[in-house]
């Protein structure tokens, strides 16, 4: 490949990602069907079947996985500075607004802001959405779909970071049983310029860091060393995405006097409101605790193992994706993931978004519009804003 075409890869990645950045609200469950309207359905960088593959993949790995995704993509499509700049593109909105946020916040009161709240309304319409369409393609059939139904419930019954692991191998396991004789004979490989030496080294880095990291930091007591260590450790640690990852940081910063629980609590708000991955909200508590140094430290330090385990985990998918008995692992997995977001769209989602009638049908109508009439997003989001503010004069 030409560096003049390679440049054009790389650009294009980065304007992509960047538009994904600035209009992906709703959260984990969102953004992968955002992914697959752009760059699946659009631009053709993937086929379905490698695209579901990738989002199992990500699924089992602790981190964001949304992110994890677009990371991976962007590997797939520019090499390593390709998934650099996909995350880049897709992140850095958010961190720009949590960042600004924060500074704003420790001038000014923002937390009974109303735009908030409407924003939250609009990210359920959204979840609402791509939920429908994820599970189109990833429950097909009955026994697909009652997987996923039974994985709804035992999050919803038992809602834990442990229980979802749990789910993930128990419907893997189910998989292999059920959906090896439904395997491809003839599946798409995707190249991917990462060979397993590196792999396995940055399986490597990761480990001795997070070994390493704890010794470090009790020997120097700096507080970006400090920062480091602490959101290093959640984000390789953490398994669930972004809404799991906020209770896990809340025990590391909170009673440790790092920072308020009123402080939090605003940037988790915020947090949610604000499109691209939620585990931007390191960006807002590291403004927080050491201003921008802060907001650097952390957010690289919850990344990079997304990026290690990607590296890591990527140059093997290919060779496993070949195998009937991995297949059917994936398809059993991808199931009980629709079930686990299903769960994710009631708690938090549509729990912490709806409450009261007229939020319902302000949801309703935003959905509608989304769902049939095929609103781009941005304009859902405007739309969402506004009918929160009228529904705020009209409704006694």
């Amino acid at each position: 490949m030409s560096k003049q075409k390679k440049f054009q890869n790389l650009l294009e990645i980065l304007l992509t990602s960047t538009k994904l950045g600035l209009t992906s609200f709703g959260g984990p469950v969102a953004h992968l069907a955002y992914f697959k309207d752009e760059y699946i359905d659009r631009r053709k960088w993937l086929d379905d079947k490698t695209y579901a593959d990738i989002i199992a993949l990500c699924q089992f790995l602790p981190g964001p996985a949304s992110s994890q995704v677009g990371i991976s993509i962007g590997m797939m499509r520019g090499g390593l500075l390709g998934g650099l700049i996909s995350w880049f593109g897709f992140t850095v909105p958010s961190i720009i607004v949590l960042i600004v946020f924060a500074m704003m916040y420790q001038t000014f009161s923002l937390e009974d802001a109303g735009f908030i709240h409407s924003l939250k309304i609009v990210a359920a319409a959204v979840v609402l959405h791509a939920l429908i369409g994820l599970g189109k393609k990833l429950t097909p059939d009955k026994p697909r779909l009652a997987m996923a139904l039974a994985a709804a419930t035992i999050m919803l019954l038992y809602p834990s970071a442990w229980m979802q692991i749990l789910m993930i191998i128990g419907a893997g396991l189910i998989g292999l049983k059920l959906f090896k004789d439904k395997a491809e004979s003839k599946v798409q490989p995707f190249s991917i310029n990462i060979s397993k030496k590196l792999g396995i080294t940055s399986l490597g880095i990761l480990i001795s860091l997070l070994i390493l990291l704890p010794i470090l930091n009790k020997v120097s007591d700096h507080p970006l060393l400090n920062i480091f260590d602490i959101f290093f450790r959640v984000g390789s640690l953490v398994f669930g995405g972004g809404h799991v990852v906020l209770p896990m940081i809340e025990r590391e910063v909170v009673p440790n006097g790092l920072l308020s629980a009123n402080d939090f609590l605003a940037g988790y708000g915020m947090a949610q409101a604000v499109p691209g991955p939620l585990f931007t909200f390191s960006s807002y508590l590291g403004t927080m605790m050491e201003g921008i140094m802060g907001a650097i430290v952390a957010t690289i330090a919850i990344f990079l193992p997304s990026f290690l385990l990607i590296i890591a985990a990527l140059p093997f998918l290919n060779e496993l994706r070949k195998r009937a008995t991995f297949q059917g692992v994936l398809m059993g997995v991808n199931a009980s993931v629709v079930g686990i977001l299903l769960a994710a769209f009631y708690d938090p989602v549509l729990n912490s978004s709806i409450f009261s009638t007229a939020d319902f049908a302000l949801g309703v109508i935003l959905f509608g519009l989304l769902n049939i009439w095929k609103f781009p997003v941005w304009l859902i989001v405007i739309l969402g804003v506004v009918g929160g503010y009228v529904i705020q004069f009209i409704v006694i």
